[in-house]
């Protein structure tokens, strides 16, 4: 993958690209052999992508099969992010309640 700046890292990219490669596997994972192959890196490679993922709690190990996905931490960010667009609509519908009274 070519940079497109000076300031982009190819780990930082990979790791983007391991999240956006795991939504969609919540259930069941994806295992280890699978994510290299997706990725085009080594099993090595995404052992520790994941450890660091994992320690950030941006993914676990799913239970049964021991692959990997999502973690919560995901949820709740998301959670929180549609909590402030709520709060940004109310306070846009009480400007416009406001200024629309005649």
């Amino acid at each position: 993958m070519t940079r497109a700046t000076d300031y982009t890292n190819e780990a930082q990219q990979r790791l983007l690209r391991l999240i956006d490669l795991l939504a969609g596997h919540e259930l069941q994972g994806l295992a280890p052999a699978a994510i290299a192959k997706a990725l085009g890196c080594s099993p090595s490679v995404v052992t520790k992508d994941m450890a660091n993922l994992q320690a950030a709690g941006w993914a676990e190990r799913e239970p049964v099969n021991n692959n990997w996905r999502l973690g919560p931490h995901l949820i709740r960010m998301s959670i929180r992010h549609a909590l402030a667009l709520n709060t940004a609509r109310q306070a846009f519908d009480d400007i416009v309640q406001r200024y629309s009274r005649t």
